[in-house]
């Protein structure tokens, strides 16, 4: 594999950098009354690459936002929008344009990648957006889970390479712009990272890892990706939402649990184990949302796009770590029950021996007198 440093520093990229924030605000989003309040548009049907018939469309889609700009510490100023998705979070995109050589998008990515906080820089920005929203909200939390993710879109490149010569040439710069290091990476590294890439198209190219992706693109033909991209980190976000509820409520449980079994704790498992029902019924309810918010209708690489973009930013890791602790609560649900039902069939035992006790005595009182 070629060495970074040989390769020509003369050659041009132009683009655009994009920063993604998400949030996790509500338990969801009322869109049609949100476009009431705020001056909005929904997310239109992205273009595909090829004239096939399938497309990606969302069940119900995004309300966006414009928003103010940006500006960093060092000047540089980003224009950008929010979106509400109806399953309660809200996405930020900011947007960078970009022209330059290689090492100057590497030291971007190097330094964007560990030494920006963009969350702490847009927050005032959010919470005004969120003020207007308000009254959408439903269910609003206190506090809010948050990802980014950066994303490195290149529209041309001088040469006009195909993927196969990109690759060849430049494939340890793409690694370096992904990982957001600056330093000569090991050939082992290059490969681990330039084996998460995907394309359609010999002039298309793709390279996703777990913070952040290299784009090389047309505008139109990476809108995609970009949408895809913003959707696996928002079921992200989600499913990290519902890992914090399930394991604060299977502690709360447990804790209970742990104070005795006796009949009078048999008694409060009642109201615990309704609570840790409806949490179940609310996760159910919220996973099943999540995971329908967007259709693949026959376009097969908007599929496989997803399905990379989801496993490397960890959306099934941590979906079945939701998995596992929904089957433990169920299983902890169905004991607390059995619980109950055992004391509440010794309480009617009991109360049916008082009643007869109460009949006997009444019983042997009238023979004697």
């Amino acid at each position: 594999m070629p060495d970074p440093q040989m390769q020509s520093s003369e050659t041009t990229l132009r683009g655009a950098v994009m920063v993604l924030l998400q949030y996790d605000v509500a338990e969801a989003i009322r869109l049609d009354l949100l476009q009431e309040l705020v001056s909005a548009r929904k997310v239109a049907k992205p273009s595909m690459k090829h004239p096939a018939p399938g497309y990606v469309r969302y069940q119900r889609p995004p309300v966006v936002v414009p928003v103010e700009t940006l500006v960093l510490e060092s000047g540089e100023q980003l224009h950008g929008e929010i979106k509400y998705y109806d399953y309660g979070v809200l996405s930020v995109v900011f947007e960078l344009p970009f022209g330059g050589g290689w090492e100057k998008l590497t030291a971007l990515a190097s330094r964007w990648v560990w030494d920006v906080d963009f969350a702490a820089q847009a927050t005032a920005i959010v919470r005004a957006s969120l003020e207007r929203a308000a009254p959408a909200l439903v269910k609003p939390y206190e506090e809010w889970l948050s990802e980014d993710y950066l994303i490195f879109h290149v529209r041309e490149i001088d040469g006009s390479p195909t993927v196969a010569d990109l690759i060849r040439e430049h494939g340890p710069r793409i690694a370096q712009v992904v990982r957001g290091d600056t330093g000569q990476l090991a050939e082992s590294e290059c490969n681990e990272v330039l084996q998460s890439r995907i394309s359609y198209y010999a002039n298309d190219l793709a390279v996703i890892g777990w913070n952040a992706a290299f784009l090389y693109d047309s505008t139109s033909g990476a809108e995609t990706a970009v949408q895809l991209l913003e959707y696996a980190n928002s079921q992200l976000l989600e499913f990290r939402h519902y890992d914090d509820l399930l394991t604060e409520e299977l502690e709360r449980v447990y804790t209970l649990l742990d104070k005795g079994t006796g009949t009078l704790a048999r008694w409060r498992l009642a109201r615990s184990a309704t609570r840790l029902h409806t949490v179940l019924l609310d996760v159910a309810e919220l996973t099943e949302h999540a995971d329908n918010a967007i259709k693949f209708l026959s376009d097969m690489f908007a599929a496989r796009l997803y399905k990379l973009a989801a496993l490397k930013v960890g959306v099934p890791d941590y979906k079945e770590l939701v998995t596992r602790k929904v089957h433990t609560a169920e299983e902890l649900y169905r004991f607390m029950v059995d619980q109950f039902n055992q004391s509440r069939a010794f309480f009617m035992e009991l109360t049916v021996v008082i009643i007869l006790v109460v009949e006997l005595v009444y019983l042997f009182r009238g023979n004697v007198f």
